[in-house]
């Protein structure tokens, strides 16, 4: 009894883990969800007002003169960068777990996992520097006038290009970080599949590719979406990478691919210092309402892989 009694308390830490960061955030940032009301989500118009003013009293709330609050841009930066983000990453994740899996011998592939894994434990502010040194020259002076000139007849590829600062530039970046999470899981679950599985597609005729394609990876959809999940999670949150590559866009929409933008992550690091010069605190509230904004995104794209997952497979119905 005392041995259930301590896994279901051990079990029970991470949701009311979970629960207790919403429970802080809300009650902490109450007094600017309660002045800023809905036009908070569909605001364009981030401004901390006068810092060398005095605080004027509206609606019973003290503000500095000329403060508004609205992150409509920057919900659809994080959105659109993380999108970007894995329309590249999946096709790569899942094109390197089948190649390790199943096209390397054992000997080279131990170190070839190891290689794709390490990129997951480098520090995201590291790809940030290696964005900014990097990528983003490369991107501004050859991709992105490259991709104009060829598919500039597209809506949101035409000119101009920028500076190489931007959406399509966070995307990449983000890209990269988040393969070896794609590749790793997946690797390990094409792996972990019988040998029988393989032995009975090749007796019916199958290609080995065909035995991957059509009989493994199908099985491995939950895998696969899991994974999927855990990638969107760490777009969603990451800040400095994206902070040092994405332009730090205010108050504005992206108008073609290469524009810069601002993500919610990247816009609470970028703000904390002058936030904290805000004598009334609002400011402060009003980041953190951001941040609640940002869980509430996460948990809504866990339930909708949830919904996802019950939809292919009967098991997951019943516990969903």
């Amino acid at each position: 009894m005392k041995f259930r009694t301590l896994l279901a308390t051990l079990g029970g830490m991470v949701p009311a883990s979970m629960v207790a960061v919403l429970a802080f955030l809300a009650i902490y940032a109450w007094p600017a969800i309660d002045y800023n009301g809905v036009s908070f989500l569909g605001g364009m118009h981030w401004n901390l007002g006068s810092l060398y003013a005095d605080p004027v009293s509206v609606g019973g709330v003290d503000i500095l003169p000329g403060a508004s609050y609205g992150i409509f841009f920057l919900i659809v930066g994080t959105l659109l960068s993380t999108l970007i983000a894995l329309l590249l990453a999946v096709p790569i994740g899942v094109g390197a777990a089948i190649f390790l899996a199943e096209a390397v011998p054992p000997r080279p592939r131990l170190w070839l996992s190891f290689l794709v894994e390490l990129l997951a434990a480098i520090p995201s502010v590291v790809f940030g520097l290696w964005g900014y040194a990097a990528v983003v020259p490369l991107m501004a002076h050859y991709v992105f006038p490259a991709m104009a000139d060829t598919l500039g007849w597209l809506p949101g590829f035409g000119e101009p290009t920028g500076s190489g600062f931007g959406l399509l530039t966070s995307g990449i970046v983000l890209s990269l970080m988040i393969v070896p999470l794609i590749a790793a899981t997946l690797r390990d679950a094409i792996d972990s599949q019988p040998a029988a599985v393989r032995e009975s597609a090749a007796a019916l005729g199958a290609t080995r590719f065909e035995t991957v394609w059509r009989v493994i990876l199908p099985g491995l959809r939950s895998v696969l979406i899991g994974a999927c999940v855990l990638a969107t999670g760490r777009a969603l949150g990451e800040t400095m990478a994206v902070l040092m590559v994405s332009g730090n866009a205010l108050n504005t929409l992206p108008q073609t691919i290469y524009a810069p933008i601002s993500t919610m992550a990247a816009f609470i690091a970028s703000q904390l210092d002058s936030a904290l010069q805000d004598p009334t605190g609002l400011a402060v509230r009003s980041l953190a309402e951001i941040a609640l904004v940002l869980c509430i995104i996460s948990i809504a794209v866990n339930a909708v892989a949830r919904l996802i997952l019950a939809g292919f497979d009967p098991r997951h119905r019943r516990n969903a």
